[in-house]
C-alpha cells in the first residue's frame, strides 16, 4: 500500500465575517486557494456585510481556548494566523494557550478597525495586545492606523512607517510589515522590517476599485499559508504580496452587494 501523504496545516484565530469577505472566512478560502488546509477558532462573531459592522457578540475566552486545544491535540498545525482579539481576556488565554502549548510559527494580524471605519478592538486592549502577542510572534502585520495605535503616534510619511516598523519589532517579533495603502492615494506600498535583515519596500501601485473588503486578513494569511509549507519568513511576504495584488485585480470590475467588495480569493480556479 501508498505510504500516505499529509496536509499543510494553518489555523487562524479569530472574528467571523458572515458575509464572508474578511475574518475567518476569509482565511479560510485564503488557505485553500493556496494549499493549505484550513482550519479555525472562533473568537467573536459578527453581523456585518460589504457596508459595515452591525453587531458584535464574544465568545467566552475559556471556549475560544478549547477550540484551539481541540485542534493541536489532534489535528496539529504548521503555522498560526492570529487576527481579531477584540478584548483583553480573550488575548490573555489565547496567548496563554500559545506559550503552553508553544505553537509557532505565529503570524498576527492585530486588527482594530474594520474596512468601513468600525472599532474592532476595545480600546483598553490594545497595549496588551502589543505586550502578550508581540513576543511570541513571528511576524506582525499592521496597517497605518494599526501601526499609530500600537505606538501611540501619528504615521504621516514613508519615513516615519520605516521608524515604526523598526520601534514595533523591538517588542518582540521576527518581523513587522505595515501595510501602507493608507498612506498615498496612488499606491499601497509596504515597509517591511525582519530583525538580522534588511528594511525592504513592498512596491504597488494602487489598483482603482472599491472591492478592497478582507485585504488585510488575505495578506496576513497567505503568508501563514507559506509559513505553513516551510517558505522563509521573507519568502512567505513576498509570495502573499502577490497574491493578494492578484486577487484584488481579479475582483475589481465585480458586483457584490452595495459597499466595499471582497477580492477574488480563487482568481486561479473561477473563470468568470
Amino acid at each position: 500500500m501508498a505510504e500516505k501523504s499529509s496536509y499543510y496545516r494553518a489555523l487562524t484565530i479569530g472574528g467571523s465575517d458572515n458575509s464572508g469577505g474578511a475574518g475567518i472566512q476569509a482565511d479560510i478560502k485564503t488557505f485553500s486557494a493556496l494549499g493549505c488546509y484550513g482550519m479555525s477558532a472562533i473568537t467573536v462573531l459578527t453581523s456585518q456585510n460589504t457596508q459595515g459592522v452591525f453587531g458584535i457578540q464574544e465568545v467566552s475566552p475559556q471556549f475560544v481556548v478549547k477550540q484551539i486545544i481541540s485542534i493541536l491535540d489532534d489535528i496539529g498545525v504548521d503555522a498560526v494566523k492570529i487576527g481579531m482579539m477584540f478584548n483583553t481576556p480573550i488575548i490573555k488565554e489565547v496567548a496563554k494557550c500559545i506559550r503552553e502549548y508553544k505553537v509557532f510559527p505565529v503570524v498576527l494580524d492585530p486588527v482594530m478597525f474594520a474596512k468601513s471605519g468600525d472599532i474592532l478592538l476595545q480600546k483598553d486592549a490594545v497595549d496588551t495586545m502589543r505586550d502578550e502577542f508581540f513576543p511570541l510572534a513571528t511576524l506582525v502585520t499592521p496597517n497605518i492606523h494599526e501601526a499609530a495605535a500600537l505606538l501611540g503616534r501619528s504615521i504621516e510619511s514613508p519615513e516615519e512607517m520605516q521608524q515604526a516598523a523598526v520601534d514595533l519589532c523591538s517588542f518582540g517579533p521576527q518581523g513587522v510589515v505595515i501595510k501602507g495603502g493608507g498612506l498615498s492615494s496612488h499606491s499601497s506600498d509596504d515597509c517591511m522590517f525582519i530583525k538580522n535583515g534588511q528594511l525592504q519596500w513592498l512596491r504597488q501601485d494602487r489598483i482603482d476599485t472599491q472591492n478592497i473588503h478582507g485585504t488585510g486578513c488575505t495578506f496576513s494569511s497567505a503568508i501563514t499559508a507559506f509559513l505553513a509549507q516551510s517558505f522563509t519568513l521573507e519568502c512567505s511576504v513576498l509570495e502573499a504580496k502577490k497574491y493578494v495584488s492578484k486577487a484584488i485585480v481579479a475582483g475589481s470590475n465585480k458586483e457584490l452587494g452595495l459597499g466595499k467588495g471582497p477580492v477574488m480569493h480563487f482568481y486561479e480556479k473561477w473563470k468568470i
